[in-house]
């Protein structure tokens, strides 16, 4: 796996690209700024880049404009976000074509490094990897007329497991349920967000984007 990896720390942007060297993954690019970030995907079209949230120079969103702009000139380029907080706005913003490849996770969880190493796989094959504190702390902020009030609270289990990034087989293993179960659900939960079959639009991005919208 190709990364390119955007973080103005120099300890953690080093750290970063030892821990994915370690894993098989080859780093192609470690950058510190949005536009080196844009370059070096422009160039590399890496599987994945790896993205600090806060860029310079006013260390606010530079990173999350520059993973954008390089999505659009690049469709469809997987983007792993690290951010220090949770920020429902960013995830969206990403996820907002519909594409997929999209990650948010918050810094600690590199700490383990197999489910960092995993999430970057994820995110590199077109899934999503959303950190299960952000997936926590959304679904506390949803209010009785969201959208996903039809859902029931196994749907809504199942619904943050695909936010996750979780495969069908792992969500039956983290709830306990058959592997028809588990389809029974994801099509229960396609069908109350209006999530029709559709060749063209990967409909598991399109429920979470739903999830994060609302």
């Amino acid at each position: 796996m190709r990364v390119v990896i955007a973080e103005d720390l120099a300890l953690l942007r080093d750290g970063l690209t030892r821990l994915l060297e370690s894993n098989d993954c080859t780093v192609v690019a470690a950058v510190d700024n949005g536009h080196a970030l844009i370059s070096a995907i422009e160039e590399h079209r890496p599987d994945v880049s790896v993205v600090d949230v806060r860029l310079p120079p006013t260390f606010r969103d530079e990173g999350v404009r520059a993973a954008l702009e390089a999505r659009r000139r690049v469709p469809g380029t997987p983007v792993l976000v690290l951010s220090q907080y949770v920020e429902r706005t960013y995830a969206s913003e990403l996820l907002s074509d519909g594409a997929g490849g999209v990650g948010y996770l918050l810094k600690d969880r590199v700490a383990d490094p197999a489910e960092f190493v995993d999430a970057a796989r994820r995110v590199a094959a077109g899934g999503t990897a959303l950190d299960p504190e952000v997936v926590s702390q959304l679904l506390g902020g949803r209010g009785a007329d969201s959208r996903l009030s039809e859902l029931t609270p196994r749907e809504r289990e199942v619904l943050e497991l695909i936010a996750e990034g979780r495969s069908n087989a792992a969500i039956g293993q983290a709830l306990v349920i058959s592997a028809s179960a588990v389809e029974k659900h994801i099509s229960n939960v396609f069908w109350k967000l209006d999530l029709p079959a559709s060749n063209a639009d990967h409909r598991r991005v399109l429920a979470v984007l739903a999830y994060l919208n609302g």
